[in-house]
C-alpha cells in the first residue's frame, strides 16, 4: 500500500503547516480550510492535529474551549463552546463529530422556551461539556450540552451522548448507552451482565 501524498496534497499540507505556525504555533498541524469564530476563546492545543473543514464557534472574550495535549480531530469536526468545553489529552475524534455546550432554548425545567417562538430567537442556554483523557469518539457522534465522558472511553459511531459516561466504558446508540467496560485486571473490554 502506498501512503505517499500526491504532489497537490503535499503542497496543501505544507501550506497548512506554515499557516499553523503563524496562527496556532503550539499545534502540530491544522489542515486548511478551518473556521474559527472567537479565536481568543481557544486554549491549550499543544500538538493538536486536525483534518480539513473543522469549525470552532466560540464565545470570543474568555477561554471557553480547552483542548489537551496530542489531540487529533478528523475532517469536519465542529465544536461550539460558549461556556466551557474541555477535551482531555490524547483524545481522538473521527470525522464529522459535533460537540456543543449550547442549545437554542431551554427544554428541561423552569422558564422553558415556547414552540411558537422561532428557534433562532430563543435564548442560548449553556451547560459545560467535559471529555476525559484517552477518549476515542467515532464518526458522526453528537455530544450534547452537559455531557461528561470519562477517561479512556470509546464512543461508537453515530451515537448521541447526552449524559455521563463513566471512565473506561464503551458506549453506543441514541442516546448512548454503555455496552462494555474495561476490566484493568484482565486487560479486556468486557460486557456487564448486570
Amino acid at each position: 500500500m502506498n501512503n505517499q501524498y500526491s504532489f497537490s496534497e503535499f503542497i496543501k499540507t505544507v501550506y497548512s503547516l506554515a499557516m499553523t505556525r503563524l496562527t496556532i504555533p503550539q499545534a502540530r498541524l491544522i489542515r486548511r480550510p478551518v473556521y474559527v469564530r472567537g479565536a481568543k476563546s481557544l486554549a491549550g492545543c499543544k500538538r493538536l492535529t486536525t483534518g480539513r473543514f473543522c469549525r470552532f464557534d466560540l464565545e470570543g472574550r474568555k477561554k471557553t474551549l480547552w483542548i489537551g495535549d496530542d489531540c487529533e480531530f478528523g475532517d469536519m469536526a465542529h465544536i461550539v463552546a460558549h461556556e466551557r468545553v474541555e477535551i482531555g489529552d490524547h483524545a481522538l475524534l473521527a470525522s464529522k463529530v459535533f460537540i456543543s455546550d449550547t442549545s437554542h432554548g431551554n427544554y428541561k425545567s423552569g422558564d422553558q422556551s415556547y414552540a411558537e417562538e422561532p428557534p433562532k430567537k430563543r435564548r442560548l442556554v449553556t451547560e459545560p461539556v467535559k471529555i476525559g483523557r484517552n477518549v476515542w469518539i467515532g464518526e458522526n457522534v453528537v455530544v450534547l450540552a452537559g455531557a461528561r465522558i470519562g477517561d479512556g472511553c470509546v464512543i461508537g459511531a453515530n451515537s448521541v451522548v447526552a449524559g455521563e459516561i463513566l471512565p473506561g466504558r464503551m458506549a453506543a446508540g441514541t442516546p448512548a448507552r454503555v455496552i462494555k467496560r474495561y476490566d484493568s485486571k484482565a486487560g479486556l473490554w468486557v460486557t456487564d451482565n448486570k
